[in-house]
């Protein structure tokens, strides 16, 4: 005869079964099961326009190329570069960054040293109070240039390498003040990059901004991903999906979607450029692409 404590027993190892089956199967379970990596990027910097779009895109197709589960999430907490720049080297917060690359940077952060951009962020159009078009349109010399007042970001590294080549420069710590302040005739140029420039005119059209149509300046740079020295396996991952997607020309692709219109558009062929030198520029850097013809 079967007593309670016999059926007790049946149920307590039936269970005990059930239990190793379903442990046996979670290991054995795809990784769409598993935990996704979130990975966090500064989203605080320009929140109301699309500056970062192309660089966040290629950052989701390098990660797609590796086969993780990863999330991409803003850090929308205020604040201004310098900060986001130490959080990522604390890896508090923020996960991952570009820029453009200096000798204090890499040997901070972990770069990632695939250039992202084909060095466009070197190109720079300018931003100018429509007031000022005059002005500009007399403008054929670097050392005429030179007389008049740029505006940018402290930290950005474009401003040492304009005052390095002997540009004037109003500097703020916050660059959304710089369009007021244009506008006002704090300063008589914003450089910007060749995608920006024009989003950024149109979202501040209320101000009389333009961009200027004949001059534009040029200096070498890379840009790259940068993750913290204590999260080397991001980099690795990062580095193996831009690698496979300059090799599959999906990298290619992406840049032209993002940026080709911008380029057609600034018509380098039709500008006065003027070459610079950067000082910034590590002594060792990975150039897989050509940085000395407009891109």
């Amino acid at each position: 005869m079967t007593t309670t404590l016999d059926r007790l027993v049946d149920r307590l190892r039936i269970a005990g079964v059930a239990l190793l089956l379903l442990m046996h199967s979670l290991l054995l379970a795809p990784a769409a099961l598993a935990a996704p990596v979130v990975i966090a990027y500064s989203g605080s910097d320009f929140a109301t326009d699309k500056r970062g779009s192309y660089q966040l895109a290629l950052l989701d197709l390098a990660l797609s190329k590796t086969g993780i589960q990863y999330e991409l999430k803003a850090n929308k907490q205020s604040m201004v570069t310098a900060r986001a720049w130490y959080q990522l080297e604390a890896d508090v917060g923020i996960n991952v960054l570009w820029g453009i690359t200096t000798p204090e940077l890499e040997q901070r952060l972990l770069p990632i040293l695939i250039p992202i951009d084909n060095g466009m962020l070197g190109w720079r159009l300018f931003l100018i109070n429509a007031r000022d078009r005059d002005l500009f349109e007399h403008i054929h010399t670097a050392e005429q240039l030179k007389s008049v007042l740029a505006g940018q970001q402290s930290d950005w590294a474009d401003t040492a390498i304009l005052r390095a080549n002997g540009f004037k420069v109003i500097d703020v710590s916050d660059a959304r003040s710089l369009y007021p302040m244009l506008a006002a005739g704090r300063f008589q140029y914003f450089p910007r990059g060749v995608a920006e420039v024009w989003p950024e005119q149109k979202s501040h059209a209320t101000l009389g901004l333009e961009v200027e149509q004949h001059l534009a300046l040029h200096y070498p740079v890379n840009s790259y991903f940068f993750v913290s020295r204590k999260n080397p396996q991001l980099a690795q991952w990062i580095e193996r999906g831009l690698r496979a997607a300059i090799a599959d020309g999906s990298f290619d692709k992406l840049f032209n979607q993002y940026n080709g219109d911008a380029i057609k558009r600034a018509a380098f062929n039709t500008r006065t450029v003027f070459e610079l030198s950067n000082p910034l520029t590590p002594s060792a850097v990975t150039n897989l692409k050509s940085e000395t013809a407009p891109p």
